[in-house]
């Protein structure tokens, strides 16, 4: 299927100079924040947030204010026709009428792309479900020019929840495009990378290592990026009771770092970092929530300013077959095209990429 609009379901849908461009802007907009003041003067922003968020929803009203837009949406399903059994079509297509870009996050994978597929006006993937986070990376990107002048060479630990932390998918899948980064994969077992991210750093010629401790690597690593056991992607409180309090970064771990050290969460944090780290020089987590609103300044603008149509649906339609995972979008969403990507029997859901076999 073919949308007349520019979409960012997945950061990886476009080329790295594109990347490249959105960080070059939103750095101009740090530096130059008055120049763009009236840049979206006229312009409306729908925010459709099925699950709860602070900095990411807050971070786009804030961009889209500050360049001169009005906001619409809601933050709360509860109190919008969603709660009257409204599917996620119907949402999209009315919404997007009254609106000239679209910003979504729901907790199901593969929802963005849904979303697009109906709507009227550009859409911006804020987070679906625990797979992809493109603009949350774009922020990490910023970030990472901005405190460590570069987005090649670099060793980054990832620890904490890797299984379901569609940040670390995200950054993944980007950071493997840039040369000489490699990655230290810290986690449990039951936490660790999802094997097709890991293909794709193969793919990349990203070298990596997954270990269990945190201490035993601290002292290697450019960036360590830290991330919360996320307590709503387990299926029972016992399994979440099990992983939580797992890495908890203190002081006494960050002294093991070195001292050009960065530390970076996408936030919230629970009890992963310690608040007496937020003292340290090294802690960035704080200003790179302030990164993700420049860098949402000049997504925004960019998206709309440069709509052009998106080929939303590259694969083949196997109507007679279901994704295997229950979170993705196309389990619930029943009218949405069942489309897969690959050849021969093994195949990717093209919403959230889940593998599986085609049975004959």
């Amino acid at each position: 299927m073919v949308s007349q609009y520019q979409h960012l379901v997945d950061l990886n849908d476009y080329p790295v100079s594109w990347w490249n461009k959105i960080v070059e802007l939103g750095e101009d907009i740090c530096a130059h924040p008055q120049r763009y003041t009236h840049a979206c003067v006229g312009k409306i922003m729908a925010t459709l947030f099925y699950e709860p968020s602070t900095r990411t929803q807050m971070s786009f009203q804030a961009a889209m204010i500050r360049l001169g837009g009005s906001i619409i949406g809601f933050d709360n399903p509860a109190t919008s026709s969603v709660s009257k059994g409204e599917n996620l079509k119907d949402t999209t297509k009315v919404v997007s009428n009254y609106a000239d870009i679209l910003i979504i996050r729901h907790p199901l994978a593969g929802s963005a792309k849904a979303a697009a597929l109906s709507a009227d006006c550009p859409v911006i993937n804020a987070g679906d479900g625990g797979h992809l986070h493109p603009t949350q990376t774009l922020t990490d990107l910023l970030t990472l020019k901005e405190e460590k002048g570069r987005l090649s060479d670099l060793n980054i630990g990832l620890c904490g929840d890797l299984m379901n932390g569609r940040t670390v998918h995200s950054l993944c899948k980007a950071l493997s495009c840039y040369p000489n980064n490699t990655f230290t994969l810290i986690s449990t077992p039951a936490l660790k990378l999802p094997s097709y991210i890991k293909d794709i750093l193969r793919a990349s010629g990203c070298k990596f290592r997954e270990v269990s401790s945190l201490e035993s690597v601290i002292g290697d690593l450019d960036v360590l990026y830290m991330t919360r056991i996320q307590r709503e992607r387990f299926s029972s409180e016992e399994e979440y009771l099990a992983e939580k309090n797992t890495y908890v970064l203190d002081k006494a771990k960050l002294k093991k770092g070195r001292s050009d050290m960065i530390v970076m969460h996408p936030l919230p944090r629970v009890d992963e970092i310690s608040v007496e780290v937020d003292d340290d020089k090294r802690a960035m987590y704080f200003r790179q929530a302030k990164y993700g609103m420049y860098v949402r300044m000049a997504l925004i603008m960019t998206m709309l300013e440069n709509q052009a149509p998106t080929k939303l649906l590259k694969g083949t339609k196997h109507p007679n077959y279901s994704c295997n995972n229950p979170k993705c979008i196309t389990n619930s969403e029943q009218y949405l095209p069942k489309s897969f990507i690959g050849s021969g029997d093994t195949v990717e859901c093209e919403y959230c990429d889940e593998r599986m076999l085609l049975e004959h």
